[in-house]
């Protein structure tokens, strides 16, 4: 994520604490905030009234407010912003702190707190917000001071924005807001927290990791989200040095559009519900470079098991993410954009090339692994199969100017597989947290970032349920968002692993009361459609886009479709479960990694 630069610079003026805040913000080129008021923020409120220059999005849970803050600035590169009381307020919103921590999102989260000679008495919407949010944001500040309010401000967006990106949460009190103080602007501001993060990589290791990858016989090219994080030119940078050396380039669930789909290097996305072609590569290469990738557990697999006889490459701006669960031959603390465009000078320099003979039999075999359309599945001509469903939105959609939001669960998945992005910045997931209810309040988010585009919320339908309310926050703003809900009327993710995980046992999983999806759309003061045939699927796809209001569409899909690949539990890599095997094992594996039949 590239710092965000003030665009307005303050005079010294005296202002009371709830104005600085508002003052901070517009110093330092907020235009959007999300919230919700209550008693302890009641003065920034009123301060908020007189400010023409911010839009405030009144959302109806504070939940709803930090993920519309992630998909602002997931789709922006801008700081998303929340405002929100004290207690439950606080408490409300720690799950998207924590899902922005996970997925590295800057985020800046501003909680009223009860008057400081109250704190610790367990006064009126009381709590511990710096000790609940300690662990889950990249850093928190509690203002006991009016004084100290300016700095704090302006220094949180330092730290949000720079280096690994990240939630920042500040707890302001009551009699603090009402205070008076000198207000000062970002240039005029010394930062007490010397945080300085190293963006330029070590050009020797990078000179080495360049040498390696000239030696590769059968190299790959690892991306994530940090590729994204680092704006529009690592993603540049990234499809340049990808055509110099002609290694095929895979993506975590977070990196999706930083490389293009329709480039024939394109693996997919790799991990547990990853391509074939992708995890096979990933296994059997010889030399990995991750960029802004972390090998978290849904990508690695089994870890004694994973790229076994590779030598790798790990570039990430977190030096603590490099050796922290994979064991790095070369470590490059780093921008992913600086470093890339260092490795790219290099290999020019040095006149690098590829083995072409060698290169030539990778690309032959990681042809014959493609080759086994590991997504296909078998279509149905009377039932709307969610493949389908995601296959046929994306065609109707691919030539606007969309950005797609999406829940979690089977439906995230296959909107990973089937739906193809072509630049960086269009896709917005909950990957390390894994949230539902994430989706709709994310669309939100960029629905106001991007009032012109086209913005689709893929859904399920026990997800959509755990933010549905933020559909009338949509409705009051005038944001056309259009939530697509694959109807399975189960929580499918759950159900499959029940399925082939825990003896077909469906405990609990099964949503026997779900709302009239399409009369609920109109009782918020939306639209609603319903598609139940195949044949009927493209004319009210375009309905949907069609309508200048938000909208949830009720696609009712097949009701026990699996997703797959699938690495299970327990398994390397090459050991995926493919949908035909899955078909005529049945329950086909144990927690403990044993099959059954």
């Amino acid at each position: 994520m590239t710092a965000h630069t003030p665009t307005i610079e303050a005079e010294t003026v005296t202002l009371s604490g709830a104005e600085m805040v508002v003052r901070a913000l517009v110093d330092q080129g907020v235009e959007v905030l999300f919230g919700y008021p209550g008693g302890a923020v009641l003065p920034i409120y009123d301060a908020l009234f007189a400010e023409p220059r911010l839009t405030h999005v009144l959302v109806r849970h504070e939940q709803g407010a930090t993920h519309a803050a992630e998909g602002y600035a997931r789709s922006t590169g801008k700081p998303g912003v929340v405002l929100v009381t004290s207690g439950p307020g606080a408490t409300n919103a720690v799950t998207g702190i924590v899902d922005a921590l996970m997925d590295s999102i800057p985020l800046i989260v501003i909680t009223g707190q009860v008057a400081t000679h109250l704190i610790g008495t367990d006064a009126f919407q009381e709590c511990d917000t710096i000790g609940i949010t300690r662990p889950c944001t990249k850093h928190n500040y509690l203002v006991k001071d009016v004084a100290d309010l300016p700095r704090v401000l302006h220094e949180a967006f330092h730290i949000a924005t720079s280096g690994r990106p990240g939630p920042v949460v500040i707890d302001v009190p009551k009699d603090v807001q009402f205070a008076k103080g000198a207000y000062r602007g970002p240039a005029e501001v010394k930062h007490v927290h010397n945080y300085n993060p190293r963006t330029k990589g070590d050009p020797s290791r990078i000179a080495e990791a360049a040498a390696m990858i000239a030696k590769a016989k059968r190299p790959i090219l690892y991306t994530g989200g940090g590729v994204i994080n680092a704006g529009p030119k690592a993603a540049e940078l990234l499809r340049e040095f990808a055509a110099l050396t002609g290694a095929p380039v895979t993506s975590t669930l977070m990196g999706l559009g930083a490389f293009p789909a329709s480039s024939p290097q394109w693996l997919g996305m790799l991990g547990m519900h990853g391509s074939f072609e992708a995890n096979n590569a990933m296994h059997d290469c010889d030399v990995m470079v991750a960029i802004g990738a972390r090998f978290d557990d849904r990508v690695t697999g089994r870890l004694d098991a994973f790229a076994p006889g590779s030598r790798k490459i790990h570039v990430d701006i977190d030096a603590s993410s490099i050796g922290k669960n994979v064991r790095a031959d070369i470590g490059i603390v780093g921008d992913a954009g600086s470093v890339l465009a260092d490795l790219i000078e290099v290999w020019k320099a040095k006149r690098y090339g590829v083995d072409q003979t060698a290169l030539a039999d990778w690309w032959k075999q990681i042809d014959a692994w493609r080759a086994r359309d590991s997504f296909r599945y078998r279509p149905d001509a009377k039932l709307i199969k969610p493949q389908h469903a995601i296959q046929r939105l994306y065609e109707l959609t691919k030539d606007r100017d969309v950005y797609i939001t999406t829940e979690v669960g089977q439906h995230q998945m296959w909107a990973a597989q089937f739906y193809r992005f072509e630049e960086p910045n269009r896709w917005m997931t909950s990957g390390g947290l894994g949230t539902m209810g994430y989706g709709l309040p994310a669309a939100v988010g960029v629905q106001m970032a991007h009032p012109k585009s086209l913005v689709i919320d893929i859904a399920g339908d026990a997800s959509i349920q755990m933010t549905m309310q933020e559909m009338s926050t949509a409705v009051q703003y005038g944001l056309p968002i259009k939530i697509f809900i694959l109807n399975n009327e189960w929580m499918g993710m759950v159900r499959q692993w029940q399925q082939l995980l825990h003896g077909e046992r469906y405990s609990h999983s099964y949503s026997a009361s779900l709302p009239d999806f399409v009369k609920l759309a109109e009782a918020y003061g939306g639209v609603g459609f319903r598609a139940e045939h195949p044949d009927e699927l493209d004319d009210k796809i375009r309905a949907m886009i069609a309508v200048d209001k938000p909208v949830i569409f009720d696609c009712r899909v097949t009701k026990e479709e699996n997703c797959f690949p699938m690495i299970p539990s327990g398994k390397a890599h090459n050991e995926m479960i493919m949908a035909e095997e899955a078909r005529d094992l049945g329950t086909i594996i144990d927690e403990a990694g044993k099959r059954l039949v």
